[in-house]
C-alpha cells in the first residue's frame, strides 16, 4: 500500500499544523475540508432536490429532521461501542456511510428510501458538523496534540470546515449553471452533485486508510460527573434550548425560505451562503480575541443577541436585498458563541471531568437540533414562512438572557470565567 513519503508528510504538516502536533492530524484537517465541501453544497442543494422530485416544504422539514436525528444516534453508539473497534475501522465505516449517502440521494427519488439513507447516512442539513465523523475525528486530534497545542490545531479544524463549507455552498451554483451551458436537466444535474459527495466519500476513505492515518492510541480514563454535575445539567438544558432552535433555521431550511418566499435561485443561493460562510469563518478568529477582553460568557451572549435580532427583522424585510443583508450581519456574530462555548463548559467543570462534561452537553444538544426541523418543515407548509425565524430568533434570545442571569457569578477556581482573563487573573 503506497504511503505518503516522510518529506511530504512533513511538509503538509507544516503547512497545515500548530508547532508539536503529530502529522498524521494533517490527514484530519485534509478530510473535514472535503467533507465541509461537501455539506456546503448538500445543505443548498437538498430543499430544492425535494421540491423537484415533487415533494413539500413538510418532507423536506421530515428529511432534515431524520438526518439530524440519526447523526445524534450514531454519535451516541460511537461513545458507547466505539471502544470495542479499531479506530481505523471506525473511519472505514464512516467513509463508507458517506459514499452510500451520496450514492442513494442521486439514484433514489421516493421519500422513504431517501428517508432511511438520511437516517443511516452522512447528510447534513445544516452549516455545521453533525456527522458521525465528529466524535472520531475530535478524539484524533486531542491524542495528536498537547495541552499547548490543543487549542490552536482545534482552530484549524474548525476554520477549515466554515471555509472550504462556503466554497461547497458556492459550488451550488454548479446544477443552474450546467442547465444553461449543456443539455442536462436541472434534476440531473443535482443528481450529478451528489454522485460528487459520494466521491468526497471515496477521498475520505483514502485518507484514513491503513494504519499510520489512524494511528492507535488508548483512549484516556474518563471521570464520572460527579463535583460539576449541578453546572453541566443546566448547562446542557440550557444548550439544548439553543439547539432546538437552531434547528428551526438549519441551512437547508434557510435555502427553502429564501427559494419560497423571495423566489431566489439556486444559483443566488449558492452564492449567498458562499459568503455567510465566509463571514462564520472570521468570526472563528474574532471571538478569542473578543473573549480576551470580555471574557467567555459575555462574548457568547452580547454577540448572540443582536444576531438574532438580526434574524427576526429578517423574517420581516419587506425585499429580498434588505433580508440578505440582515442574514449576512446575522452571520457575522452567529458562530461567536461556538469555540467560546467549548472553552467556558470546559472552564467551570473540574478538570477531571471535563471529558464527561463536553460528552453530557452534546449529546442533548443534538437530539434537541433534530427535533426541530420537522416542525419547520410544518409551519412552511401550513403557508407561515416567516414564523420559524420568529421562532428561532426568540428562542434564543430567550436562552442568552437565561445563560447571562444563572451563569454571571459561577465560578472557576478563584476566578469568574464571565470576567476578562487579565482581570480575572488580578484576582486569583
Amino acid at each position: 500500500m503506497q504511503t505518503i513519503r516522510p518529506h511530504r508528510r512533513a511538509t503538509l504538516a507544516l503547512l497545515l499544523l500548530p508547532h508539536g502536533v503529530e502529522p498524521h492530524a494533517a490527514r484530519v484537517l485534509v478530510a473535514r475540508s472535503l467533507r465541509a465541501f461537501g455539506d456546503g453544497f448538500v445543505a443548498v442543494l437538498l430543499p430544492a432536490y425535494l421540491l423537484a422530485l415533487g415533494m413539500g416544504q413538510l418532507e423536506v422539514g421530515l428529511i432534515s429532521t431524520v438526518t439530524l436525528m440519526g447523526s445524534a444516534v450514531g454519535t451516541l453508539a460511537v461513545g458507547a461501542f466505539g471502544h470495542r473497534f479499531a479506530q481505523r475501522t471506525l473511519f472505514a465505516a464512516a467513509a463508507a456511510m458517506m459514499v452510500a449517502s451520496g450514492a442513494g440521494f442521486a439514484t433514489l427519488g421516493s421519500f422513504w428510501p431517501l428517508a432511511i439513507i438520511a437516517f443511516f447516512g452522512t447528510i447534513n442539513p445544516s452549516s455545521g458538523d453533525v456527522s458521525v465523523f465528529l466524535p472520531l475525528e475530535h478524539a484524533r486530534l486531542a491524542a495528536a496534540s498537547d495541552e499547548q497545542s490543543r487549542a490552536a490545531l482545534f482552530a484549524r479544524y474548525s476554520l477549515a470546515g466554515y471555509l472550504f463549507g462556503a466554497l461547497g455552498a458556492l459550488a451550488a451554483v454548479v446544477p443552474d449553471w450546467a442547465a444553461r451551458a449543456t443539455t442536462l436537466e436541472p434534476l440531473d444535474s443535482i443528481r450529478l452533485m451528489f454522485a460528487g459527495y459520494a466521491l468526497l466519500g471515496l477521498a475520505v476513505w483514502w485518507l484514513y486508510r491503513g494504519r499510520g492515518a489512524v494511528p492507535a492510541v488508548p483512549d484516556p480514563p474518563r471521570a464520572p460527573l460527579r463535583e460539576s454535575r449541578s453546572i453541566v445539567v443546566r448547562l446542557a438544558a440550557l444548550f439544548s434550548v439553543d439547539s432546538f432552535a437552531g434547528g428551526l433555521v438549519v441551512q437547508s431550511l434557510m435555502a427553502l425560505w429564501l427559494f419560497e418566499r423571495f423566489g431566489m435561485s439556486l444559483a443566488q443561493a449558492g452564492t449567498f451562503f458562499f459568503f455567510t460562510g465566509l463571514l462564520s469563518a472570521a468570526s472563528q478568529l474574532a471571538a478569542p480575541l473578543i473573549a480576551r477582553r470580555i471574557g467567555l460568557l459575555n462574548t457568547m451572549v452580547f454577540t448572540h443577541i443582536p444576531a438574532n435580532v438580526f434574524l427576526i427583522l429578517a423574517a420581516f424585510a419587506p425585499g429580498l436585498p434588505s433580508a440578505l443583508i440582515l442574514l449576512l450581519c446575522r452571520s457575522a456574530l452567529s458562530q461567536m458563541d461556538v469555540p467560546t462555548r467549548s472553552a467556558y463548559v470546559m472552564a467551570v467543570v473540574a478538570p477531571g471531568e471535563r471529558a464527561a462534561a463536553a460528552s453530557f452537553t452534546a449529546v442533548p444538544r443534538s437530539l434537541a437540533s433534530a427535533a426541530s426541523p420537522a416542525l419547520a418543515g410544518a409551519m412552511f407548509a401550513a403557508g407561515a414562512l416567516s414564523a420559524p425565524l420568529v421562532a428561532c430568533g426568540g428562542l434564543k434570545i430567550a436562552y442568552d438572557v437565561a445563560l447571562y442571569l444563572s451563569f454571571r457569578k459561577v465560578q472557576s477556581g478563584s476566578a469568574r470565567v464571565s470576567d476578562p482573563p487579565d482581570r480575572a487573573g488580578e484576582r486569583g
